[in-house]
């Protein structure tokens, strides 16, 4: 059928402004994301980063007989609302400590309750007018400021706002992916090995490449249910400890890689094999001294982003028991602990105004330690890469 040189200007004409829009319709989509990200990451900023920075009190500590009785007798009564619960129990056991100290008295920057941080901070709080009248005089005078906030990074969990950290989740955070990193690395890439290098192509082997890639594909809290029933209840790995997590996180990152190592095999070259295999070298030998090192970069790449993701999983390790309270660090991997995203899963659901903050910098932390990994990644690929 023969068509008019108009009416093929006008088909034309037709599919230049269908690609126009398809064109202005990505744009828009991509434009829409990037809003999404930016307004995400303002809503944490503005959130976290009151977070390190906390209230102190400047005031005169008296070491007295009384003191080491009652912490509070070694303040000004008038301050006692506004110092925090835990620096008042700590005054009678370093007097006991130190006997040497009673009868002295010293200028110390004391940690102040989170209400106080919170007005400071100007949020809601539940101070009254006269304590806030109190606070304004010391602020004018120089005997209350915000500082940075040491005990977020160097102290554990707590029921009290103002001294609760993240150091027990992170020490928690770092064990559980140290087993995570020794049992899914080896068993990933020797699976991996053998699957792409030795396995012969018939139905099993493609069984088993199926329910790999159907593995990476699943909810991950199915992992934590099976470690659960197998970790725990089968074997009698202690709950909640490290040992437990990074053993159902293994799971999880297994498939991960597994796949990426076989894609990183699987782009040597085969010229590379038959230049081993001509001149004599078995197929083990080809495997570790040719193969295995070109495709490292793109195993640890693959690894790297595989152990971010499971840093950042939170319900396979609650079905594991790794949200307990955790004041302390961890000695040992079969200890109970925390990580970081059940850290701020437990934060989120607090009450006070205090842990709002906390939780935005628990995940500011944890953001940076996962885009950093990330980034890692990418500049391990992009130097060691080979483009064939």
């Amino acid at each position: 059928m023969s068509h008019s040189f108009d009416e093929i200007s006008q088909q034309l004409k037709r599919r230049h402004r269908k690609s126009a829009r398809l064109k202005w319709i990505s744009m828009g989509a991509l434009g829409l994301a990037g809003l999404f990200l930016v307004l995400f990451f303002a809503d944490m900023l503005s959130k976290g980063l009151p977070a390190f920075q906390q209230a102190y009190i400047n005031t005169e500590v008296r070491y007295t007989e009384e003191a080491s009785r009652d912490g509070r007798q070694a303040f000004d009564q008038d301050l006692i609302p506004l110092i925090s619960r835990t620096v008042v129990r700590v005054i009678p056991l370093q007097l006991r400590n130190n006997p040497e100290m009673i009868g002295t008295s010293e200028q110390r920057w004391m940690l102040a309750t989170s209400e106080v941080d919170q007005y400071l901070k100007g949020h809601r709080n539940r101070l009254s007018d006269e304590e806030k009248a109190e606070i304004d005089e010391r602020v004018a005078a120089g005997q209350v400021d915000l500082r940075f906030n040491k005990t977020f990074f160097g102290s554990g969990d707590s029921k009290i706002a103002e001294n609760a950290g993240i150091l027990s989740a992170v020490v928690g955070t770092i064990m559980t992916m140290i087993v995570t990193l020794l049992i899914s690395f080896p068993i990933g890439v020797m699976t991996a090995i053998y699957l792409e290098e030795f396995a012969p192509d018939n139905r099993f082997t493609q069984l088993i490449e199926i329910n790999i890639n159907n593995l990476a594909a699943i909810p991950s809290i199915l992992f934590g249910l099976l470690g659960l029933a197998i970790f725990i209840n089968f074997f009698g790995v202690p709950r909640s400890s490290p040992l437990a997590g990074g053993m159902t996180l293994a799971l999880m990152t297994l498939p991960v890689i597994i796949i990426a190592t076989r894609t990183a095999l699987r782009s040597v070259p085969d010229s590379i094999r038959h230049a081993a295999f001509g001149v004599g070298c078995s197929r083990w030998q080809v495997v570790r001294d040719h193969v295995l090192p070109l495709a490292m970069p793109g195993i640890m790449t693959g690894s790297i982003i595989g152990l971010a993701q499971a840093m950042g999983e939170t319900a396979p390790l609650i079905i594991v028991g790794m949200v307990a309270f955790i004041p302390d660090v961890s000695a040992s991997f079969t200890q109970a602990a925390t990580v970081m995203p059940a850290q701020i899963f437990t934060w989120s659901g607090e009450p006070e105004q205090a842990f709002v903050e906390k939780t935005a910098g628990g995940i500011l932390v944890l953001l940076s330690v996962l885009i950093s990994l990330n980034a890692f990644a990418v500049v391990l690929r992009k130097k060691f890469e080979r483009r064939w």
